[in-house]
């Protein structure tokens, strides 16, 4: 039993040091420890953080991409004051350890970064991301990624995104012990330290390329249960910024249509322009009248000659149900009128 309140007071003692040593960061604003020490220093600056976007910042609309952001720490001291003077050679060592202390002012800690969207075509599809420190001077070793969606037709240009920062950083330091001893030094060393919360706000810049950009304004169709080459009129719209060269329209077939023309040539189509084209198509006996919906695309040449598919447009369209035939009836009514003449001309020639 005397060996159990021997372990208890010293496991009680070595949490009384641990919170002496105190370091919570991010709890609140500020952290003040709850026993005033000595302060030989006051120290000056802080963090200063800058980010900066690793790789391109131009995208294409439509799409949902990885952006990669570094941050580096710009923050230095500018100056100390100095608070208490150091007359024993306890108060010298106590001085310098502090000075030590203060010179940490500049690091950032507990850093979490929020990237946000000014605009609501660009989507930020990932949380937050965390750094643990980043000391004055030193860039982070891994950048942070963030997956943002571009609407699909957003117009080229501009889309600057916000990173808000959020960390702690240490604004002051105190200091105190027992004794100096002269071969093991400071005896009951104590340490206390101030932390403030900062934030930041970075805007970081995002552009959506200009390029040739694809809607159908209108569609209109003759499908009807059966039918053979029946046509499909859709009116393509350049709602981009760039002209198109050698762009061809093409359909994606599937039951119950077919189609040995699934291809329609539109040529040049500058921004603002607009073509109809026609596909023939064929509809299976057994097809189902309702409203269906046809892929289709534009395969075209950019200004940099280069070969460009766009994204998929649904192509809407009805089918109708097929033409009720009266061929069999016109003909059952024949041979019933066939039938009666000749019975009558029978019963007349009796």
């Amino acid at each position: 039993m005397r060996w159990f309140y021997l372990i208890m007071s010293l496991m009680l003692l070595l949490m009384a040091l641990s919170l002496s040593q105190v370091v919570p960061c991010g709890a609140q604003d500020n952290y003040i420890p709850s026993v005033s020490l000595d302060n030989y220093w006051t120290s000056f600056g802080s963090p200063q953080i800058d980010a900066s976007l690793a790789g391109t910042n131009e995208f294409d609309r439509g799409d949902t991409v990885d952006v990669y952001v570094t941050l580096t720490n710009y923050g230095r001291i500018m100056g100390f004051d100095a608070d208490k003077k150091a007359d024993t050679r306890m108060e010298q060592e106590l001085s310098s350890r502090e000075f030590d202390f203060e010179r940490e002012r500049t690091t950032a800690l507990g850093i979490t970064a929020t990237l946000r969207s000014t605009n609501d075509l660009i989507e930020v599809k990932s949380g937050d991301q965390i750094i643990e420190a980043l000391r004055s001077g030193d860039r982070s070793k891994d950048p942070m990624t963030f997956t943002i969606k571009i609407a699909n037709h957003a117009p080229a240009g501009d889309y600057p995104l916000e990173l808000d920062l959020t960390y702690d950083y240490q604004y002051n330091a105190e200091v105190d012990a027992d004794e100096l001893d002269p071969e093991i030094g400071l005896r009951g060393f104590q340490t206390g330290f101030w932390y403030e919360t900062a934030n930041q706000t970075i805007v970081l810049p995002m552009i959506v390329k200009k390029e040739a950009d694809f809607v159908i304004i209108n569609a209109s169709a003759d499908l009807k249960v059966g039918l053979k080459g029946g046509i499909v009129d859709v009116a393509y719209k350049n709602i981009g910024e760039e002209p198109t060269d050698e762009a061809i329209a093409r359909i994606s077939i599937f039951n119950p249509f077919s189609s040995s023309d699934d291809q329609a040539y539109i040529g040049t189509l500058q921004p603002g322009e607009e073509r109809t084209v026609k596909f023939k198509i064929d509809v299976d006996d057994d097809a189902t009248p309702k409203p269906y919906g046809i892929n289709s695309e534009i395969k075209y040449k950019d200004i940099r000659g280069d070969t460009i598919i766009s994204q998929s447009m649904k192509i809407p369209v009805i089918v109708e149900p097929a033409k009720k035939s009266y061929t069999m009836i016109i003909v059952l009514v024949l041979v019933v009128l066939l039938v009666i003449g000749g019975g009558y001309l029978y019963r007349k020639r009796a």
